[in-house]
Order: structure tokens, then C-alpha cells, then sequence
């Protein structure tokens, strides 16, 4: 009897080993080494399709043996919807620490310094991020200008130029205000100086972005601002090409003399006095701080040398002379 209850003993034994073997097998890498894959969890997916979609994609060995080590481990409704950068050289461990702590994959998008909001939402529809014409609704909203604290019906000038690593997901409106969170950091190191000059904000960032479009030798950029408010001191016109563009819709890229003139443009300010009705495009840092600290100069006039950089002029007569030299002789 007692050699007979052995022997049951003994193949219970390797019942349970051997479960216990087939149960880590089902819990071990799919291969030792693989290429990343993006997998997706979709909103509101049970466990049982998360675990489904994981052994689909070829990630895990078992749906079965994941789902159960999520309910062991307790992650079973703590699963982050979103994209996901995974292997099939990862554990179901590994996996599901992932999911479950929301490690979602995040993609580049870069906006460059002089980027208008229209071009912000251009590169957005390319990269899969977000549908243009959602985020100009989110741009144009003064409801969520209001709710970010910028002080324009318009997050034009706000949407900081940065490289922004987003993930797939986010609402137009999310990612403007990620944008504009950016500008704020940088707003605040700037307050201080900018409250001594007592300029308000929405100012400086609408004088900043047209000094970000009207050069891009760094160097410039104080000169360039302390020209604009020499001129705006002396109650002189910008007369700015950039601000006349910014304007126009669907500009063709040849600035006529009817543009000059046109007084319907809100934004001409060849024929406006003063600033814009707001910026025309987002400063970096640079140019903020250019306009918040420019340099003392006595300068009101400037033109391009037609290599990127300008020549600067204090009189008219100087100035038409520059002109002449760089521009009209270019014409010939």
C-alpha cells in the first residue's frame, strides 16, 4: 500500500513539475533577440484582447499565460491605452511592466524657431500626430487661449519652438497646450527683465516673432528689435514685409506693391501704425530675449546685404544709399 501510494506520489510530482516547466516555458521570451514593433492597446480593450492582440503580434508565447500573470500581479485594469515600442525578446514580465506603467512610444516633432501655426499643424498631419485642421480649431480658440493663461484670443506666438518627443493619441488641443507649457518656462525667466522695461507680454511676443522672421543671423536679433522700437518710440511705422505676408491667404511668395497698400490687411504694417494685432509666427528664446533686453542703438532703418545679414542706417538718406548699394544695384 504505502509503495503504492509512493508511486501516486511520485507521478504527481511530475505532473506538477512538469506544468510548473510548461508554465515558465509560456513565460519566457518568444526569441532571444528581435526587432522592435509598435503595438497598440486601443481605449477601453479587456485583458483578454490585450493578451490576444500581444500573442497576434507574436510578443508572447501564451494569451492565456499573460492574462494570468497580470491577474497575479495585479496589472489586470491598470493597462495604459496608447502605442507601444516592444520585442518579442522581452519577458511577459517585462511587457506588462510596460503596459501597465504607461510606457507609451513617443515620436519627434520638431518645430523650428519662425514656425507659424499653420506650418506647426502641417508637420503635425505628417507625422500622424494630429489632423491640421483640428489643431487650427485648438489655435483659434479663445476659450482655450483664455484657459492657458495667454493673453490673446489666439495661441499664435505661443506654440514655443522646441523639439517636442508626443505621443500618438493626444488631442489637437493637448498638444497646443504641451506647446504653449514650453513658452511658459521659458516666459518665466524672461518676466523679470521684461516687467522692468514694463512691456506687457502679448507685446514683446508679437514685436519678438516678427524680429524671428525678419532675420536669422543670431547675432542680429538685438539690433533688429532695437530698430522696430526706435520706430515705435518715434510713432514711425514697422514697415515690415513679414507681418504684410502673414496677412495675405495663400500668399504665392511675391510680395507686390498692391500688398503695401493694401489697408484691408490687418497686418499691414506699411500701412498701420504701431504693432500688429498679434505675432505672426512662434520666437525662440533669442528673439524674446532680443526684445526684452534689445541694444541701444539709434538705428530706424535696415536692409538685407542679400547674404542673410543687414546693414543698418540712423537717417533716411543713409538708408536710401544702403538700398541703392545692396538692392537696386542687385537689380541690374
Amino acid at each position: 500500500m504505502a509503495r503504492r501510494w509512493l508511486l501516486l506520489a511520485g507521478c504527481a510530482l511530475l505532473v506538477v513539475g512538469s506544468v510548473v516547466l510548461e508554465a515558465r516555458r509560456r513565460l519566457t521570451p518568444v526569441v532571444p533577440e528581435a526587432p522592435e514593433v509598435l503595438f497598440t492597446i486601443q481605449p477601453g480593450a479587456p485583458l483578454a484582447r490585450v493578451a490576444a492582440d500581444l500573442a497576434a503580434a507574436g510578443l508572447v508565447r501564451d494569451a492565456r499565460a499573460i492574462e494570468w500573470l497580470a491577474r497575479f500581479q495585479g496589472v489586470s485594469g491598470r493597462l495604459h491605452a496608447g502605442e507601444y515600442r516592444l520585442r518579442a525578446s522581452l519577458t511577459p514580465g517585462e511587457i506588462l511592466a510596460l503596459l501597465s506603467e504607461g510606457r507609451v512610444a513617443t515620436h519627434p516633432l520638431i518645430v523650428p524657431e519662425g514656425f507659424t501655426a499653420a506650418q506647426i499643424g502641417s508637420r503635425l498631419a505628417a507625422t500622424g500626430l494630429a489632423d491640421a485642421a483640428a489643431f487650427a480649431s485648438a489655435v483659434d480658440d479663445p476659450d482655450l487661449a483664455t484657459a492657458l493663461g495667454v493673453p490673446a484670443p489666439r495661441l499664435e506666438g505661443y506654440l514655443f519652438p522646441e523639439t517636442y518627443q508626443l505621443p500618438r493619441g493626444l488631442s489637437a488641443a493637448q498638444i497646443a497646450e504641451t506647446m504653449v507649457r514650453q513658452f511658459q518656462l521659458v516666459w518665466a525667466e524672461l518676466a523679470p527683465a521684461a516687467a522692468t522695461r514694463g512691456v506687457a507680454m502679448h507685446e514683446i511676443v508679437t514685436l519678438a516673432s516678427i524680429v524671428e522672421k525678419e532675420t536669422g543671423v543670431p547675432s542680429e536679433r538685438p539690433l533688429i528689435a532695437s530698430v522696430f522700437l526706435n520706430r515705435l518710440a518715434r510713432r514711425m511705422r514697422l514697415e515690415s514685409d513679414p507681418t504684410v505676408i502673414y496677412g495675405i491667404r495663400e500668399f504665392d511668395g511675391n510680395l507686390r506693391r498692391r500688398d503695401l497698400e493694401d489697408e484691408a490687411n490687418p497686418y499691414n504694417t506699411y500701412r498701420i501704425f504701431g504693432l500688429p494685432p498679434g505675432p505672426i509666427a512662434s520666437p525662440g528664446r533669442a528673439s524674446l530675449a532680443a526684445v526684452v533686453e534689445p541694444e541701444a542703438s539709434e538705428f530706424i532703418y535696415f536692409v538685407s546685404r542679400n547674404d542673410g545679414s543687414h546693414v543698418f542706417a540712423k537717417t533716411y538718406r543713409e538708408h536710401v544709399n544702403n538700398v541703392n548699394h545692396y538692392q537696386r544695384r542687385r537689380g541690374r
